[in-house]
């Protein structure tokens, strides 16, 4: 039976391989979701893989600035440490992947040539900073909120999103940050591939939420800001679709904040129009007009 906590876990990793999956689209890396690596069905978090084809990406999110061929990401919300043992699942992930994607040897009984490993890249994101396991194993600083961890011959890339600093490149990051004030800035910054995937925006706030992680942000502000994204993302005809006159002169205050005026004032008529408006609004639009006469 799946247990609360477990549903809220992978629904935390699949939001967040799908808005990787959305950042890459259409560039030159492919992305792969709970690979499956065994038999056992022992599941990678995310593979990014580099292809032929597709627009390069040049302002990429801090800590993915050394992307190669193929890049295994293990993924740790809020709830869950960064630990010693998610390193060695990451490894192994990796020892079985190479494997997998090396090409068969020529002749059955030849020994299979693997892959380079300087075609692989391995990175353990983290919204914590793995405290414990810094304490024993030493993280290297590059830049705020990346690290790099060598485990063995591999050096693994450690990238901690609450740490990461709140610019347009790291929106993907932001979302997942559990930082209130990141969060807020990525959702009115990040500029999402495929527009039908900002639901995803609503799904994480209702973690947030759910888990108590930050409250700071009211209920009301996302429903308020929300709306108005929405109405962003429509053209007039989708947003008057299936409305009558009525409806639409009650709403021609917040029609006027997403579609151009004039669009609006074709399709309510001038006296209804006046009358849903606060006669503050007309009176301050009156003495503009004087002004400019």
């Amino acid at each position: 039976m799946t247990t609360q906590k477990t549903t809220t876990q992978t629904d935390w990793h699949r939001l967040f391989g799908i808005t990787l999956t959305d950042y890459f689209s259409n560039s030159n890396y492919q992305v792969e979701l709970e690979k499956d690596l065994s038999l056992q069905q022992q599941y990678l978090d995310v593979i990014i893989i580099e292809k032929s084809q597709g627009q390069m990406l040049d302002d990429l999110p801090d800590g993915l600035d050394n992307l190669r061929q193929h890049n295994l990401l293990t993924y740790k919300s809020h709830q869950e440490p960064l630990d010693a043992w998610a390193i060695n699942e990451l490894v192994g992930h990796y020892v079985n992947y190479r494997k997998q994607e090396s090409p068969p040897p020529p002749q059955p009984k030849k020994k299979k040539k693997l892959l380079p490993e300087t075609d692989f890249q391995l990175y353990a994101v983290c919204t914590r900073y793995p405290r414990k396991l810094a304490k024993k194993y030493p993280l290297d600083f590059k830049k705020e909120g990346v690290y790099e961890l060598v485990w063995g011959d591999k050096v693994i890339r450690v990238i901690v999103l609450s740490q990461i600093p709140q610019t347009q490149r790291n929106t993907m990051w932001q979302l997942f940050s559990s930082v209130s004030s990141n969060f807020n800035y990525a959702k009115t910054h990040h500029e999402w591939r495929n527009s039908e995937l900002s639901s995803i925006i609503n799904q994480l706030y209702q973690h947030y939420c759910a888990e108590e992680v930050f409250m700071s942000y009211t209920v009301e502000d996302y429903l308020r800001e929300t709306r108005q994204q929405v109405l962003n993302s429509l053209t007039l005809e989708e947003i008057l679709r299936g409305r009558s006159q009525e409806e639409v002169v009650k709403a021609f205050p917040t029609l006027v904040k997403a579609v151009p005026v004039q669009e609006v004032v074709k399709a309510v008529s001038a006296p209804d129009m006046l009358k849903s408006l606060p006669i503050e609004v007309i009176e301050e639009y009156l003495n503009k007009a004087k002004q400019k006469q």
